[in-house]
């Protein structure tokens, strides 16, 4: 009878492409930025999975600290993305003051978006995470190994199949969790991307093996930052180059 119950559960669970992505972010010293990709409010914030989880930005390694700015199903993430990304919130980027910190909403999708996530510092703007820094998390999206239950799967029954593999998590969610993570003290941030020079690049990624899901933010520190009309050589390299594409 359990065999019955066991295959007739699999059957019925729904196989959907799980997502999690940067709403916004904001500097301790001001300023704030979405992710690359992130359509705003072209992509409804809830909704059916089809609808928001279009923007969601999909990397192609677990390891958190490889090179790449990921994809959405519009195509590969692009330095020169950051044009869009100021043109909805604004040319002044999180702003970090020395030591300080950025904040901000890990918007999940479905159940297969959720945390714990990690973020990596590319000091350089360019999407160079292999030679990063992983900054401390202070506040984290709730989640294990990137799989968190569904809001109807939270109750005891449902949870605990979910616990023994009978039911999937691959579900809607549509929730907002707060996340945090410390700068260190001492950061130079030099890269230049969309107008903006002193810019470095956070990668902030869960271990979803259907994904891994998260974005790519852009900060700077603040009093070290400036802006440039003309585009910069480094986002002219990712243009025409493969290196640091998802």
């Amino acid at each position: 009878m359990f065999s019955k119950l066991f295959i007739l559960a699999l059957a019925a669970s729904p196989l959907v492409a799980a997502h999690g992505k940067i709403a916004v972010m904001t500097g301790d010293a001001g300023g704030n930025t979405t992710g690359l990709g992130i359509q705003g409010g072209v992509i409804p914030g809830a909704g059916t999975n089809k609808q928001t989880e279009v923007d969601t930005t999909v990397f192609q390694s677990k390891n958190a600290m490889t090179d790449g700015l990921g994809k959405t199903k519009a195509g590969p993430n692009t330095l020169a993305g950051m044009s869009a990304v100021m043109a909805q919130s604004g040319t002044t980027l999180a702003q970090v003051s020395n030591g300080g910190s950025i904040s901000g909403t890990m918007h999940i999708v479905t159940t297969d978006g959720a945390g714990p996530y990690t973020a990596v510092l590319d000091t350089t703007g360019t999407g160079a995470f292999s030679t990063g820094t992983k900054l401390a998390v202070t506040q984290q999206v709730p989640g294990k190994n990137g799989n968190i239950a569904a809001p109807k799967q939270r109750r005891f029954i449902p949870r605990m199949l979910v616990s023994m593999g009978i039911m999937k998590r691959a579900s809607n969610v549509n929730e907002d969790y707060p996340f945090a993570a410390t700068v260190p003290a001492g950061t130079s941030c030099t890269g230049t991307v969309g107008g903006q020079s002193g810019v470095c690049l956070v990668k902030i990624v869960n271990p979803s093996g259907a994904g891994p899901f998260g974005g790519v933010m852009a900060l700077q520190m603040a009093g070290g930052a400036s802006t440039s009309a003309a585009n910069t050589t480094a986002e002219k390299r990712e243009l025409v180059g493969a290196k640091f594409r998802a």
